[in-house]
């Protein structure tokens, strides 16, 4: 993992509470789908990567399911605790998924809700593939930003993105869902694991200025800019909203669940003889 990706995913926990205030959790037939697609049952034991606050780890609760939470920041897990007090079957644990000791064979499910980019590549099909038992699956959950809502918004705001993020290419403007690629070379290794199956969701939220503000404020682009650009780059979109759009916007959002069934591999028939 490169040092900028290890500094990105830290700066999460330093807004934990404005985290679960603002970040939407996921469509609820993406939990149904993941329940079917990876034979979830009362009792299943979940491996979850990357839990934030809990937005999949109560709804995973709720389906009856003991899950173990791993969550980088102690601050997140914090909150993830308080959300999940009332399920005595979850757990979460603080640390870095490739580092936290974890049993063989001792999951249904592995599961990374919008959190998997930010695991070593080299670790985490490995790591997940070794943590499940013989027939479990590896779920990844993935949202994007996509063209819909309010359009004009998207492609007027991008001006000041382009005036105080450096980082900001030229012309940005959202893609359509069609145009998002379905292929993830990333998640694929045929020695582990089985093809993906994929399914996608579209849904849209509407925030006000003061909504919007805070949900970029937990994006790690935005928080990771210098004090003067992000308040440069959050006042400006700020009066756009307000002056342009009537103080509210609506943002298009598409969710992809990719359930891979983990193979049988030669040592797994050595053990079952």
């Amino acid at each position: 993992m490169d040092g900028r990706t290890a500094r990105l995913r830290e700066t999460f926990d330093a807004v934990a509470e404005r985290y679960d205030r603002v970040r939407p959790g996921y469509p609820r037939q993406t939990v149904e789908d993941l329940g079917h697609l990876a034979a979830l049952q009362a009792g299943s034991r979940v491996l979850e990567i990357g839990c934030g606050t809990g937005q999949l780890t109560v709804p995973l609760a709720r389906l009856g399911t003991t899950v173990t939470a791993v969550e980088l920041g102690a601050a997140l897990a914090d909150v993830a605790r308080r959300n999940t007090a009332a399920y005595p079957s979850v757990q979460v644990v603080v640390g870095a998924f490739e580092e936290v000791p974890l049993a063989e064979d001792a999951f249904d499910l592995v599961v990374a809700a919008t959190s998997f980019h930010w695991i070593d590549p080299e670790t985490r099909l490995t790591k997940s593939a070794r943590v499940l038992r013989r027939g479990g699956s590896l779920a990844v959950i993935d949202t994007h930003h996509i063209a819909g809502g309010t359009d004009q918004f998207f492609v007027d705001v991008q001006r000041h993105y382009e005036k105080w993020d450096p980082l900001t290419p030229p012309g940005l403007r959202l893609q359509s869902a069609d145009a998002i690629p379905v292929a993830r070379p990333d998640l694929e290794d045929r020695q582990l694991f089985e093809p993906a199956v994929l399914r996608r969701y579209e849904w849209e939220a509407e925030y006000t200025t003061s909504e919007y503000l805070a949900l970029l404020l937990t994006y790690s682009n935005h928080l990771a800019l210098p004090a003067p650009q992000q308040d440069g780059l959050i006042s400006g979109i700020g009066s756009l909203i307000d002056t342009r759009f009537g103080g509210t916007v609506t943002k298009r959002y598409l969710t992809e669940l990719r359930v891979i069934r983990r193979r049988t591999t030669h040592s797994d028939r050595r053990r079952s003889r």
